[in-house]
C-alpha cells in the first residue's frame, strides 16, 4: 500500500526512496543542523515530507553536482533550507536560475564535476596568486624569525 504524500517515513523508507544507506542519513543529521527528524519511543525516527525533500536535495547537491559537506552547509547557511528542499541540480532545463547553485569556490567539486579547460585555466590562475602570496608570507615569517 502505498503512503499519502504528507505521511511521515521511517528511516528505511527514505533510505529506500533516496538510494542511500541508513547511516548516511544519520550522519547527514549530525552534519546538518536543519535535519531533524522526529523522534520516537527508542530512539525511531520519523521523516515529515519537509525532511524528505530537505534530504532529496543535500543528496542531489552532494552526488550528482559534486559539492562537499562544507559546500552544502555553506549553501544552507546563506540561502536557507527552502532554496536546498527546491534545488533542481545544475542541469535544471528550467531555463531559469532557480536550479543553479550559487557560485561557491569549491575545487574538490569542480574537479569532481570535470571543469572546462577555461574553468582549470582560471582555478591555476587563482591559486598561481594563492601560491604567490604564501610564498610572501613565508619569506615574511623567515626574516622576522631572523630578527629575533
Amino acid at each position: 500500500m502505498e503512503k499519502a504524500p504528507e505521511a511521515f517515513r521511517t528511516i528505511s523508507e527514505v533510505a529506500d526512496e533516496l538510494d542511500v544507506p541508513k547511516h548516511v542519513l544519520r550522519f547527514w543529521e549530525a552534519k546538518f543542523a536543519q535535519l531533524k527528524p522526529m523522534k520516537r519511543g527508542g530512539g525511531r525516527r520519523y521523516y515529515r515530507p519537509e525532511d524528505v525533500a530537505l534530504l532529496r536535495g543535500i543528496r542531489l547537491l552532494l552526488y550528482s553536482d559534486g559539492y562537499t559537506i562544507r559546500g552544502v552547509q555553506k549553501i544552507l547557511r546563506e540561502h536557507g533550507p527552502r532554496y536546498v528542499m527546491e534545488y533542481q541540480g545544475l542541469g535544471a532545463e528550467s531555463g531559469t536560475d532557480e536550479g543553479v547553485a550559487p557560485e561557491i569556490p569549491d575545487v574538490a567539486a569542480d574537479a569532481a564535476r570535470g571543469a572546462s579547460a577555461h574553468e582549470v585555466g582560471s582555478m591555476d590562475d587563482d591559486l598561481g596568486a594563492v601560491l604567490d602570496e604564501l610564498e610572501t608570507c613565508r619569506q615574511i615569517l623567515a626574516a622576522a624569525a631572523t630578527q629575533d
